[in-house]
């Protein structure tokens, strides 16, 4: 059983959060975008939001400049 993160294969974690997700990869930039098959998942529902097996998510970083 596996997910797909930004490309790379991880082991799939029984009731895993995006935010648990999220600690795992070390992805800590304060704006992130996550999708799951394409999904956009809201920020509000990180905590709850449970990634299923086989998922493909990406984790898009937010970057502003000018």
């Amino acid at each position: 059983m596996s997910i797909e993160v930004n490309g790379k294969q991880l082991d799939w974690l029984e009731n895993e959060s995006v935010k648990h997700l999220l600690k795992r990869v070390k992805y800590t930039f304060p704006l992130v975008v996550v999708k799951i098959n394409d999904r956009v998942i809201p920020r509000n529902m990180y905590a709850d939001e449970k990634i299923p097996d086989e998922a493909k998510i990406a984790v898009i970083h937010m970057i502003s400049g000018g």
